[in-house]
């Protein structure tokens, strides 16, 4: 059965990695799976036909035969548990694995969002100077948590695993800010990942989508 995902037509982004699209063309291409995109516009994203897949409007979707799926979570965490390559055979290695894409999605990633909605939405409300430090710290509190875990290791649990996958996604989103830069762990671990083949695939392959027409 094909494999579809969305994506948007144009991102946000201008095709840089940061749309959420990028997260499960990543693990499909970890895993060898072939798939097809279906680029969506904002317009089209309210409309009645992607709100069945997607209740909240936005992307990306996957769908398989008669599956719909929407949360890069979700979909991921499916690739992982129906194709090789993405959790350990282990059972208590999976486990540990499965948990670090929690801990990407609702642990890391929250503070993250914030700040960016500090930085491109707020940026000009008088109280963002004030706000501000605050949002940082709590942006630096878990990097250092996750900076003090992770260590010297290359991974978060022994090989690379969907929890890097998604730990790595997250973690890009700071890479404007410069905050990365002071742990220089976690600056090495997602340099690591970007290096990873299949990433690189799937980033040619959002920005491409993404580049201005020739001419």
């Amino acid at each position: 059965m094909t494999i579809t995902i969305t994506a948007f037509e144009r991102s946000p982004d201008g095709g840089k990695g940061l749309a959420r699209d990028t997260r499960v063309r990543w693990a499909l291409e970890e895993v060898g799976q072939p798939y097809e995109v279906r680029l969506v516009s904002f317009g089209a994203m309210k409309e009645p036909a992607h709100l069945a897949l997607h209740p909240f409007g936005q992307i990306p979707t996957y769908e398989e035969g008669d599956l719909g799926l929407f949360e890069t979570g979700a979909i991921v965490f499916h690739i992982a548990e129906h194709h090789a390559g993405l959790l350990p055979d282990d059972a208590n290695a999976r486990a540990r694995a499965i948990t670090w894409i929690f801990a990407a999605l609702s642990t890391v990633e929250p503070p993250i969002l914030e700040l960016m909605t500090a930085t491109i939405f707020e940026g000009d409300k008088p109280w963002t100077a004030q706000r501000m430090p605050l949002v940082l710290d709590r942006v630096r509190d878990r990097l250092g948590q996750l900076s003090a875990r992770l260590g010297d290791a290359d991974w978060l649990d022994g090989a690379f695993s969907a929890g890097d996958l998604m730990m790595v996604s997250v973690l890009l989103r700071l890479r404007a800010s410069g905050l990365l830069d002071e742990y220089p762990n976690l600056s090495a671990y997602v340099a690591r990942g970007e290096a990873r083949p299949a990433y690189k695939r799937a980033f040619d392959a959002q920005l491409a989508v993404n580049k201005p027409p020739a001419g």
